[in-house]
């Protein structure tokens, strides 16, 4: 990548983010050609003792901070929060994502650093936003992802369940911070037709809310059927996913199947009568299914045109063909050698974007940073 030619170099992003959903969002910015400088207390990012660990080097962090520059300031003191204030007269963007109100008792809020540059555009990330009865509750991912709705939907959804499943990938985190790059790039076009900084206000609550397109109405407008969902299918060596969404999916699947009389079957034979007859659908289908391997249901039913895949391990997506082929992913190095991470999920033509090879380590960048102050 050519950081001249890239969409945001130029561009200069003062990050006072730490964990999951602020760091993101800064990286995808570091991605398209920004200079981040990513604000660390003087013990860094609580993340950089998250495992997987290498030599005391975290792949955790290096994933959500590739292409940063470490700048350690004590917030604390007069002299590490008047640096901030001048940093931010010199940058374009700002984002944090501490609980609402601590970056007013800082003395670093938007009002306060929009009158050191008029046009800065001032991100604040949090569990449910900077205003309403709920801002200043502590709030991460999980919490979200109950306080939402989103677990007790996915929980409606499995018949088997005593209760909500563990949560383990941070939905919240990650659907924030993409939302939260979006809404910084939208304020950055702003300000080159309008001259005008913008205050941007992103809530991991209202994201989630956002996912649930379809349980968002069906909550407000109940369906008197059940909507049909997609089920894991036994295969002799493991699971498979099925898709037929369409007519044209279904009769395709019919004919792979050796079953084409579920084509007149009135109990499948319509998009209406097979969503009524869903489960049964399903259960026809497993029994084909469970008298195959994974991998014979995909080959088979992809061939015939038919939405299909077998159940991967993180390892085994991260090995697939098709990966490679669109370089899907980066090797990026730290302190303890060379790991992948993902690059961003939209790539550009020019190859202008996409994650940069070094994690920062803390400190790294301090004295060149405010060497610019003096």
């Amino acid at each position: 990548m050519a950081p001249s030619t890239s969409p945001l170099a130029g561009l200069r992003v003062l990050d006072f983010t730490s964990m999951i959903a602020g760091p993101y969002c800064t990286r995808l910015l570091a991605d398209c050609g920004a200079e981040v400088l990513k604000v660390e207390e003087p013990h860094g990012d609580h993340m950089r003792s998250r495992p997987p660990l290498r030599d005391g080097h975290s792949t955790y962090f290096g994933h959500l901070n590739a292409g940063k520059k470490s700048v350690v300031l004590d917030l604390k003191s007069d002299a590490g929060r008047e640096a901030a204030r001048r940093l931010a007269a010199s940058s374009d963007v700002v984002v944090e994502n501490f609980r609402p109100g601590v970056m007013r008792r800082l003395g670093l809020d938007y009002p306060t650093l929009a009158g050191l540059r008029r046009d800065l555009i001032y991100c604040s990330i949090s569990g449910f936003g900077q205003s309403g009865p709920r801002a200043e509750q502590p709030a991460y991912a999980p919490v979200v992802h109950a306080a939402s709705g989103f677990d007790q939907v996915q929980f409606s959804y499995q018949d088997d369940q005593p209760k909500p499943a563990k949560t383990g990938i941070f939905v919240a985190d990650v659907l924030a911070a993409v939302y939260a790059f979006g809404a910084v790039q939208t304020a950055l076009v702003g300000r080159l037709r309008h001259g005008n900084g913008q205050f941007i206000d992103v809530a991991l609550m209202d994201s989630m809310i956002n996912l649930l397109v379809f349980e968002c109405q069906e909550a407000q407008f109940p369906s008197k059927e059940r909507r049909p969902l997609y089920v894991p299918m036994q295969a002799r060596d493991g699971f498979v996913i099925v898709a037929p969404v369409n007519q044209r999916n279904f009769e395709q699947l019919a004919d792979a199947t050796g079953h084409p009389e579920w084509k007149s079957d009135p109990r499948f034979a319509t998009v209406a009568a097979r969503t009524t007859h869903w489960d049964a659908l399903m259960a026809a289908v497993e029994g084909w299914t469970s008298t195959q391997t994974a991998r014979a249901c995909e080959d088979r039913l992809m061939k015939a045109g038919v939405p299909c895949s077998r159940y991967l391990s993180m390892a085994e997506a991260l090995a697939d063909p098709q990966l490679a082929a669109r370089g899907a992913l980066a090797t990026v190095s730290d302190g303890a050698g060379d790991f992948r991470v993902p690059n961003p999920p939209f790539q550009f033509a020019d190859h202008s974007v996409g994650v940069a090879p070094a994690v920062p380590a803390l400190g790294a960048d301090t004295d060149e940073v405010l060497a610019r102050l003096k």
